[in-house]
């Protein structure tokens, strides 16, 4: 959560300099083509609420990614991941969980968290999850989640709500530590954290671990050296480490590919 205090005001320039990148890598010509992405619209308890939807461009069922955001909202970088899963065979749902609100502001980010409520956004992250199992294209067994900082803790809260969750990632997010939510954690757990994050701290981290294995459930985390928080957003000017962010992703790839696609 502790960007760089400009990233506001490069953010419109470096989404330039990465869509360039992506071209560069392949991502944003031929892979980018065959995904199809989206505004969806569903019901959450009597409301109506929306999301990215990024499906893959191969017919038939598909596994499915609830994809949630860190705590600027749904922007552009939390699209793009959904539609690089999408590209890798998932029909990816980015939610929404400010419902249309997003900021580059550190300060109007942290009032956003405050001011949301808990029970309103897991009805939101069971709603998603509720929509992916309904559509067609969708395999309702292959379901999964990821998040980053913000969204990494609230993927983890949807794997201890929803039995059904199939998998769960969660890059640098906030980490449980009551028996009873993780005795209720039933899928597979990936992490990936940075040993210089002074709030998701290694200790915590590998107390999670501890409590995870004691349990008996499925866990992999990851340290990496010299990473702080944020690390796999390239916004993240001062703290973005591109050699950590190209394992963490590949992890993520393997995990899923793993957990999901029997």
């Amino acid at each position: 959560m502790r960007h760089a205090a400009s990233w506001g005001q490069k953010m419109k320039a470096r989404w330039a300099i990465i869509g360039v990148l992506a071209a560069i890598l392949g991502f944003g010509t031929g892979l980018r083509a065959a995904v199809k992405t989206q505004m969806v619209s569903y019901r959450s308890g009597n409301q109506t609420v929306h999301g990215f939807l990024a499906l893959p461009g191969t017919p038939g069922r598909h596994p499915a990614l609830v994809v949630i955001h860190e705590w600027w909202g749904l922007v552009p970088w939390v699209k793009q991941q959904a539609e690089k899963f999408a590209a890798d065979g998932y029909v990816a749902l980015a939610v929404d969980l400010y419902r249309g609100k997003t900021t580059d502001n550190p300060q109007v980010a942290r009032e956003l968290v405050r001011t949301l409520p808990p029970a309103r956004a897991m009805q939101d992250l069971q709603a998603a999850f509720a929509y992916l199992a309904s559509r067609p294209d969708v395999e309702p067994g292959e379901i999964g989640d990821v998040g980053w900082c913000f969204g990494g803790g609230w993927a983890l809260q949807l794997a201890i709500h929803q039995p059904r969750l199939a998998a769960c990632a969660v890059n640098y997010g906030t980490l449980p530590t009551s028996t009873a939510a993780i005795e209720a954690i039933h899928c597979p757990v990936l992490g990936n954290f940075g040993a210089l994050d002074r709030g998701i701290t290694p200790a915590k981290v590998h107390a999670f671990q501890a409590a995870m294995e004691k349990a008996g459930k499925s866990i992999n985390v990851k340290i990496y050296p010299g990473a702080g928080h944020a690390f796999e957003n390239p916004a993240n000017k001062k703290g973005y480490r591109a050699e950590a962010a190209a394992n963490a992703w590949e992890r993520m790839v393997v995990f899923f590919n793993r957990t999901l696609k029997q």
